[in-house]
């Protein structure tokens, strides 16, 4: 083919030409080809990155990132073209831009198994490196907050440390996902301050009490726990099913769905006395629910979320051996036994006792700290209202879950 053009040079013929020159050696030849092809054909992404391999072969820095710019300005998930210019950006030293396009391209990536070898390497290459960069950049950010750091309270940190970690890539930000109310505008917290909470240091001073009412209830054995999940008869496969109907997770009720349970409240009288100075949220046959919460050896309770974000629940460990853990949202905990807190149970959460031991938490529910009392007083009228009305669904069972 004759470089000098001509009325019936196609696209397609100036791009093989181009494509020939490069293998013969000749890049500044084979660029001029593909810029003519481009000229009758911008709009395909190949031709831009056929000039930006010529290019790149010229040492033209800048020519080869506007080629692959204009490839992906006609196509802007263009696998070849992202990974082209992460390789670009990295070889030039752009780290932090090269992490981003690196990152983009593994999302458009193919799957694992429909990856050649040489591609996976590639492509594992830069999951190395997005790594490495993500690490770099957190400890960097570390040290030049630490001073900062140290002159705070963490208290008044963890949002902050959640807003940075989520940018690092640390961890996830979890939203409310509720079964029933969701109450909207609510802070999405995942533990609640616990100044939220001014009566908890009382409750937790009664701890000592209370766990010798649970050990004497333990001490006759599964007598008056009750399996917490119990699913209907039918029910298909879940999550759920290895603790359906098992006390591997057990309660004992010391109120349920907004009523005493009489005869534990008075085998307990020492719980009892330390409920009835909580502040319970109170919504008709749902809410407050308290009781003893035991996770046998080596049990999971998996990921899950509650019903209603207009409750806080409390957990008062009273026996955690080592080995025990809890997660809400992007945070896990250990308990520690008589230290209180308040979570959102419609952020997503789970439950682990790795040990041989038995563990046990008093749970009660309290109203989201964040809701006015006039909101309370409404959220409650609206279940009378909407359980007298003969119209709303039945209530689900499940509500204090």
């Amino acid at each position: 083919m004759s470089g000098s053009g001509g009325a019936a040079e196609t696209p397609q013929q100036l791009n093989a030409a181009g494509v020939q020159a490069l293998g013969s050696g000749e890049p500044a030849r084979a660029a001029d080809f593909f810029r003519r092809a481009i000229a009758a054909d911008p709009q395909a992404p190949a031709l831009w990155l056929n000039l930006a391999k010529a290019q790149r072969e010229l040492g033209d820095v800048e020519g080869e990132r506007a080629a692959l710019n204009s490839a992906l300005a006609v196509d802007a998930r263009h696998f070849m073209a992202l990974l082209r210019r992460a390789e670009l950006e990295e070889r030039l030293g752009e780290l932090g831009q090269a992490a981003v396009s690196w990152s983009a391209v593994l999302q458009v990536a193919p799957p694992p198994d429909q990856r050649p070898p040489a591609l996976a390497e590639l492509l594992d290459h830069g999951q190395a490196f997005v790594t490495q960069q993500c690490a770099a950049l957190g400890a960097a950010v570390d040290a030049g907050l630490a001073a900062t750091r140290a002159a705070a309270g963490d208290a008044e940190l963890r949002r902050v440390d959640a807003a940075i970690d989520a940018t690092l890539g640390r961890r996830r930000i979890y939203t409310n996902d509720c079964a029933g109310l969701h109450f909207p505008f609510l802070p999405a917290d995942e533990y609640f301050p616990r100044r939220r909470f001014p009566w908890m240091a009382e409750l937790e001073a009664a701890t000592d009490a209370i766990r010798a009412e649970l050990v004497d209830l333990l001490t006759h054995g599964d007598e008056g726990f009750v399996p917490y999940v119990s699913m209907p008869p039918g029910a298909p496969q879940t999550k759920w099913t290895p603790l359906d109907n098992s006390l591997a997770w057990g309660a004992y009720y010391l109120w349920k769905y907004g009523e005493p349970v009489e005869a534990a409240l008075k085998r307990c009288p020492a719980t009892a006395a330390a409920l009835a100075k909580v502040p319970r949220a109170e919504l008709p046959a749902r809410a407050p629910t308290a009781f003893f919460s035991v996770l046998r050896p080596r049990t999971h309770i998996p990921p899950h979320t509650g019903v209603t974000n207009v409750r806080t629940i409390v957990h008062l460990p009273l026996i955690v051996p080592p080995g025990c853990q809890f997660r809400v949202g992007g945070e896990t905990r250990e308990w520690k036994v008589g230290e209180a807190f308040g979570f959102d149970d419609t952020i997503e959460h789970e439950a682990w006792n790795n040990s041989d031991e038995l563990r046990a938490v008093l749970i009660l529910d309290v109203w989201n700290p964040h809701l006015t009392e006039i909101e309370q007083k409404m959220v409650r009228e609206f279940f009378l209202v909407a359980d007298s009305s003969g119209h709303a669904p039945e209530r689900r069972e499940d509500y204090a879950s």
